[in-house]
């Protein structure tokens, strides 16, 4: 078996309101997770429903990971940063109050999703300015905090591996590197949820060339974790008539909210190539570092998926996996 740690996105134990984020914890630390991503707007419903400010709450949290002993992986996700049309004072701003719930939680990463909206700018030198002082902020200040950069399928400026390793390259910063997701991968390469298929033409080869490419190029010091998780074929192909869809909103942005399953969950319509590509980016590589799953499994929404039996889901995830790499 690989040596790597697991840990989850806070999300990912369940959607529902009710569910709160120390129950996720002891949940995910019940069922041996070694880590988990902290999303803000979880951390964010803790304070309010304690009537505490988020600091305060950041550090309650902290305390009870010490306890349980899980570790604080990232705090998530710090969105539509680089080239947004949003003044670049109040960004950086808005940045430093992230990193300071992030140095108070004790995480090592901030997660950065790349952009996703319209209005934002293609120039990549403001682009890698942008990202370059966010970085520099994130080392300011010890601990450093350092940026996991996650190219989204959807993204507007940055949507595959390539194109976030080459930016990664540009930004230079030792604390500038990757976060890398199956789902993203398989839904940019090779899975097309508008294809009565659930596939895109030449998806085999397309992965294949993708896969081979990232042994040979991408540094496996830049590649700060992996996030796994799968993507549910559409019984009915995505259209703009189908029921999730949303004007403007690009339709593997619509397949990552409803229908993101633990991977291997084919009895919930899981189908993407996960094992292959984390073959790739864990095995074939050489990566021993945190591997985390963050899933959006409408299923979790309405409280019926107590986080408990998430957790359960996650770590039998895991282990097929595994198994699957090493066949």
């Amino acid at each position: 078996m690989v040596p790597n740690k697991l840990a989850i996105a806070s999300i990912s134990l369940s959607q529902y309101p009710g569910h709160i984020l120390d129950h996720k914890i002891r949940a995910a630390a019940q069922a041996g997770i070694a880590g988990i991503e902290i999303v803000y707007n979880d951390l964010l419903t803790y304070s309010q429903t304690q009537n505490i400010p988020i600091h305060t709450g950041a550090q309650k949290i902290h305390t009870l990971c010490q306890e349980t002993n899980i570790q604080v992986l990232s705090l998530a996700p710090f969105e539509n940063y680089e080239g947004s049309t949003t003044p670049l004072k109040e960004r950086l701003t808005l940045a430093a109050h992230w990193l300071e719930i992030a140095r108070l939680l004790h995480a090592p990463y901030l997660q950065v999703p790349s952009i996703f909206t319209a209005d934002c700018s293609r120039d990549e030198k403001i682009i890698i300015s942008d990202l370059q002082q966010l970085s520099d902020l994130a080392s300011s200040i010890k601990p450093v905090v350092s940026i996991a950069y996650e190219p989204l399928s959807w993204g507007t400026n940055c949507s595959t591996w390539e194109s976030a390793l080459s930016t990664v390259q540009r930004v230079d910063r030792v604390n500038f590197g990757l976060c890398l997701d199956t789902f993203h991968e398989g839904t940019r390469v090779w899975g097309d949820n508008a294809s009565p298929t659930g596939v895109q033409m030449d998806a085999e080869m397309k992965l294949r060339d993708s896969l081979r490419r990232f042994v040979r190029d991408c540094p496996r010091e830049k590649i700060f974790y992996v996030q796994l998780s799968d993507a549910e074929r559409f019984e009915t192909p995505y259209s703009l008539a189908h029921p999730w869809a949303l004007a403007g909103e690009a339709k593997e942005f619509t397949w990552s909210k409803h229908a993101r399953p633990f991977p291997l969950e084919v009895e919930f319509g899981a189908y993407l190539p996960v094992v292959e590509i984390a073959r790739a980016w864990i095995v074939e590589v050489g990566f021993e570092g945190w591997i985390s799953m963050e899933v959006f499994d409408r299923r979790m929404r309405d409280g019926k998926v107590i986080p408990e039996t998430a957790a359960r889901r996650a770590v039998e995830s895991w282990r097929k996996v595994q198994v699957e790499m090493e066949v």
